[in-house]
Formats: structure tokens, C-alpha cells, sequence
């Protein structure tokens, strides 16, 4: 997030994640650089992220996601997939990369009609399901990515998701 934040200055880049721990270094990366004011992080489950973030997000970019986060965006966790809903913008759309292998424990990534079945009733539209490239791994800047040996060791898929243009008020918006 740090280096979106450097090359993009003139756009507010916020991290969230539910463990603090896990922001901490990029935390204080930021505070250090002092050019970064438009670097924020936020404590907050997917499932739960705070009212002020809700409908913010013109992009939202979710990378190699663990536990209930990865359970969410394959389909088999409503309330993270609500959550997802609840951050983005009318018209915004959201990129995930991610890895699963069997001896991951958790289920496959489904079939790309299942997926846009699990994320329509909180008004997501699944854009595009394909095979990450190389370049997009690395793009990433991901560390986790790096120790998976991402894209070399262990298969990236691509997912773009957009909000659903014709739901008004329903499950997974503010």
C-alpha cells in the first residue's frame, strides 16, 4: 500500500486489516516518511469495517487474503462479502489476487459461475476470474506472495469484481 501511496499522492490510500500487528512496520514506514500523508490504516474485520469507510473506496484491492478474508472472497462467507460491498463506491471495482492449494485447508477456489453466484446478493458483479501473470504478482509488492513463492510455486488467480449498477438499498450496501 506504501508504494501505491508514493506513486499516487494525490489519492487517500487506507490499509485495513483486522490484525494491528500486521500494520504496524507499514504504520510506522509511513510516519517515518512524513511524505505520506496520504497513507492511513484502520483495525477492522472485513465483515465489519467502520461507517466512516463505507462507500468510500473507488478501488479496493484486496492481496493474497488469509482466514475469513480468503473464505469471503471464495464464496463461502457472506458477511465478509458484505463487508467488501459496504467499502466500495457506486461504480468502483475491486482486484484480489490470490492462492490457494489443497494443502491450504480451505475449499478450492469454485468455478467462476459459482463465484458470481455467491457474490450477487451483495450487489458484486464478478468482472473477470483468470490466471494471474507473472507481472501482476510481482506488481503486487507483495512480501506474503514472495515467501508463497507466488506465480512460481503455487498458482495466482485474478479476480475483478464491480458493484451491480441496478441495486438500490439491499444486503451489502450502505
Amino acid at each position: 500500500m506504501l508504494a501505491a501511496a508514493a506513486a499516487r499522492p494525490d489519492t487517500l490510500h487506507i490499509g485495513v486489516d483486522a490484525n494491528a500487528s500486521s500494520m504496524r512496520e507499514a504504520s510506522r514506514r509511513a510516519a517515518k516518511r512524513d511524505a505520506l500523508p496520504n497513507a492511513l490504516f484502520a483495525v477492522a474485520a472485513a465483515e465489519r469495517p467502520p461507517a466512516p469507510l463505507h462507500a468510500i473506496a473507488d478501488a479496493l484491492t484486496i492481496t493474497f487474503p488469509w482466514g475469513s478474508l480468503l473464505r469471503g472472497v471464495l464464496g463461502h462467507d457472506a458477511a465478509v462479502l458484505a463487508g467488501i460491498a459496504r467499502l466500495l463506491a457506486p461504480g468502483a471495482t475491486a482486484r484480489v489476487l490470490l492462492s490457494v492449494v489443497p494443502r491450504d485447508g480451505v475449499p478450492p477456489l469454485p468455478p467462476a459461475a459459482a463465484l458470481a453466484g455467491a457474490y450477487a446478493p451483495h450487489g458484486l458483479t464478478l468482472l473477470e476470474a483468470r490466471p494471474a501473470t507473472p507481472e501482476e504478482v510481482a506488481a503486487s509488492g507483495s512480501s506474503w506472495a514472495k515467501r508463497l513463492r507466488a506465480g512460481a510455486a503455487r498458482p495466482v488467480t485474478l479476480l475483478r469484481l464491480g458493484q451491480t449498477p441496478t441495486l438500490g438499498d439491499g444486503p451489502g450496501n450502505p
